[in-house]
């Protein structure tokens, strides 16, 4: 009597991830066999984990993600750490970088290291701060323009076309200017720049939010009874996820950029608190005769910038690899 035959156990992979030579045979969706896995099973990797194995591979931005983390880490971490404080004069004036001040000091005795550390601490706190109410506000208000359609979403574009006409850092600097010494505190100046960058947000997603309307599953919901805010919260904005966290690493960038720009104008962060954009602004007229203390904070903007822009990069690939093979 024939026995029947056993199941083979296969894996599924991620085509985009295989690799093809000259020559090669074409990639199949069947990976070899792992031999700890029990006879019959059947492993499919899901999108997320295909997406996150995809930006694994993407060197530059895991180089950047270790890096930024080291500066965050390095800004909460050490800065709680260090010996001397940002806002505690020491006895040694306009001293050289060294082992005592890796940063060395500028004219008053502040120790230039404790106060970059300070300074990285409350620009980054302003970045994620704009960044996730940009990002939340933007979300709702675009899937909401998007899905409803007609004259709601032309109305609701209309108002996102006014805000996308004003510059940014000049109506930042009005606005805190006019709302007084407060508005100089790192809460208010994250309100006022999340204000006018939510409207980016919004006009992205609104445009997937068109597409993702006219999808099968959406004319089903619709029809087992659901009801519009539920399709949008829980059908409309889930599929909208992995553009919108490429968004978010791209407004961490900007962000920085844009307080670093209303700082350095004056009407950011104040004394006796600091950040980087305000570290520049003091050091600017002592790059000649004392460089450090200006080329050590914009050393920092830089190295955030990059890193939260190179980040993106890699979820954009990752989350959407067509994206990528249509740049090549």
């Amino acid at each position: 009597m024939s026995r029947a035959p056993r199941d083979v156990p296969v894996r599924l992979i991620d085509p985009e991830t295989s690799r093809q030579g000259d020559g090669a045979a074409p990639a199949t969706d069947v990976d070899r066999i792992d031999p700890r896995e029990p006879v019959g099973s059947l492993q499919v990797r899901s999108p997320w984990r295909m997406a996150a194995r995809r930006f694994r591979a993407h060197k530059m931005a895991m180089l950047s993600l270790v890096l930024l983390v080291m500066i965050v880490l390095l800004a909460f971490v050490g800065g709680a750490l260090w010996h001397y404080k940002y806002n505690v004069w020491t006895s040694d004036l306009n001293k050289k970088p060294s082992l005592k001040h890796p940063f060395g000091t500028d004219s008053t005795g502040f120790d230039t290291f404790s106060q970059v550390l300070r300074g990285t601490q409350r620009s980054l706190e302003i970045a994620m701060f704009v960044s996730v109410s940009s990002t939340i506000v933007g979300t709702i208000y675009g899937a909401i323009s998007g899905y409803a359609g007609g004259l709601l979403d032309s109305f609701m574009m209309r108002v996102v076309d006014l805000f996308l006409t004003f510059p940014i850092i000049a109506v930042a600097a009005v606005l805190t200017h006019n709302i007084g010494p407060k508005a100089n505190g790192w809460f208010w100046i994250s309100m006022i720049l999340a204000s006018l960058t939510w409207p980016y947000v919004a006009r992205v997603v609104r445009g997937n939010a068109l597409a993702i309307r006219e999808k099968e599953y959406i004319e089903a919901a619709h029809a087992l009874g659901a009801s519009r805010a539920r399709v949008v919260f829980r059908h409309v904005v889930p599929n909208v996820i992995s553009v919108v966290i490429v968004i978010f690493t791209i407004l961490v960038a900007t962000s920085i950029l844009a307080e670093t720009a209303l700082s350095f104008v004056g009407f950011g962060v104040q004394p006796p608190d600091t950040s980087l954009g305000l570290l520049v602004n003091s050091a600017q007229t002592a790059v000649a005769t004392r460089p450090w203390l200006f080329y050590f904070p914009g050393l920092f903007i830089i190295m955030i910038a990059l890193t939260a822009n190179f980040i993106g990069d890699g979820l954009r690939d990752a989350l959407d690899p067509t994206a990528s093979k249509g740049r090549a």
